[in-house]
């Protein structure tokens, strides 16, 4: 079977997204934040630069932001663009901080081909940090579960 037969084949069973079909950025985002390498491991810990500049996946149940349970703001860990916000989160079960909405214009998408099926990735707006996945497996109103790794995002409570 060639690629594009198997694409169709996944789509029609549900286990390829609609959206993965087409990168997305949003329309009027915020102002990019482009750096260098050298700088990025300057501003980040490794486990950061890993996850947000190499889309590295931190291991699950690692992060205590999955168990946050206080009201706030989840901010990208690389430049504090606010990404969602605590009425958004719900506990998926995965080990990861999982959303089923995000902030408008907060988030961009690409296909990532990195497993054996198609996924969507999604990275920050204004650095494209990776930040994780987006499944269709969420709660109602979406249906959408953002699969977040803990380690590239900074929450900021409430005051």
């Amino acid at each position: 079977m060639t690629r594009r037969p198997l694409l169709h084949l996944l789509s029609a069973l549900g286990w390829l997204p609609a959206a993965a079909a087409a990168q997305t950025a949003p329309a009027a985002g915020p102002d990019k934040l482009t750096l260098d390498a050298a700088e990025w491991q300057r501003r980040l810990s490794p486990a950061q630069y890993r996850v947000l500049r190499q889309a590295g996946t931190e291991p699950p149940g690692s992060s205590p932001l999955d168990a946050e349970k206080r009201a706030g703001r989840y901010l990208c860990a690389g430049c504090e663009l606010p990404l969602f916000t605590s009425e958004m989160k719900f506990d998926s079960r995965t080990g990861w901080p999982s959303f089923f909405t995000s902030l408008p214009g907060a988030l961009g998408t690409r296909n990532d081909f990195k497993m054996i099926f198609p996924r969507t990735e999604y990275h920050c707006a204004r650095c494209g940090g990776h930040h994780g996945h987006v499944f269709n497996d969420g709660p109602r109103p979406t249906g959408k579960r953002y699969c977040n790794n803990g380690v590239a995002l900074r929450f900021e409570a409430a005051a």
